[in-house]
């Protein structure tokens, strides 16, 4: 967190607008509230400490947004730190195309160097598009957005609690957008995902794939399909491992994780969760 804090510090803003900055603390014993306490003593930055005591991704940002000032709200995650212009093309993208709200991509920045295969396969990059692609919300997350403020119910949650570990962020977006609500993407406004060690393997990778696949029943968008798409993935996949390995194991991890991904899905369907708590 640290290094975000610092780069948020260091944010241009051309003197168009002003910011805030609301770190919540999602953890019972208040593990970031001494750390905040201490930067905000020898920082610039307006700087403010939310606590919410029931873990719960979802209810965690509701009281980020409880705790937000001003006319448009940004998120970016605490493993992340944003360059020095990231708001500003943000904000100044969100003006000139008269949109409701504006997503930048995230690309990984490893601690130390990954394994080949971790590289080879791509793991930890996301997709990025050209500046005024029109975001689908099943591509929306809140690692790197802004939106206006205006957009969100009075009176109604913004990130709903049943998405408790993962998936309450692109339920945002498609009730967002099923309101007519317009989201774009700017690719010049870079944030970078602190990718350590630890993550560069994969129990965590498959731990991810399941964790993604337990939460995806929750949307209710074509709810059929989707699991008929899992049921005819499952086998296909499956049946295919064997032969993907040849490739490297780059191939046949990338293809295993779409297998537990559909999988998880369809477990959850039944009602059973693979796993239960997001892995860090």
């Amino acid at each position: 967190m640290g290094k975000l804090l610092k780069e948020l510090e260091k944010q241009r803003t051309e003197e168009l607008f002003s910011y805030s900055v609301v770190v919540t603390d999602n953890d019972s014993a208040q593990s970031a509230r001494d750390f905040v306490k201490e930067f905000s003593s020898i920082s610039s930055l307006n700087l403010i400490y939310a606590f919410e005591p029931q873990p719960n991704i979802a209810l965690a940002r509701n009281r980020a947004l409880a705790n937000a000032e001003g006319d448009f709200i940004g998120f970016i995650d605490d493993d992340e730190y944003p360059d020095s212009d990231w708001l500003l093309h943000l904000y100044k993208t969100c003006m000139e195309h008269k949109v409701d709200g504006v997503l930048g991509p995230v690309k990984p920045y490893f601690e130390s160097a990954p394994p080949s295969w971790v590289r080879k396969g791509k793991f930890f990059d996301r997709p990025t598009h050209e500046t005024g692609y029109r975001v689908p919300w099943e591509e929306a997350r809140t690692g790197n957005v802004l939106f206006k403020r205006e957009i969100l119910e009075p009176g109604e949650a913004p990130f709903r609690s049943q998405f408790d570990t993962a998936g309450e962020d692109v339920d945002f977006f498609r009730r967002m957008m099923e309101k007519g609500r317009t989201f774009i993407w700017c690719n010049e406004a870079v944030a970078h995902e602190l990718v350590p060690a630890s993550r560069c393997n994969r129990e965590y990778l498959l731990r991810r794939a399941l964790l993604r696949g337990s939460n995806f029943h929750k949307h209710p968008t074509d709810r059929l399909k989707n699991a008929a798409k899992s049921l005819v993935a499952v086998p296909c996949y499956a049946l295919a491992l064997p032969v993907l390995a040849l490739f490297g194991q780059h191939v046949f991890l990338k293809y295993l994780i779409k297998l537990l991904d559909h999988g998880s899905r369809l477990m959850a369907y039944l009602g059973i969760s693979a796993v239960t708590q997001r892995h860090t």
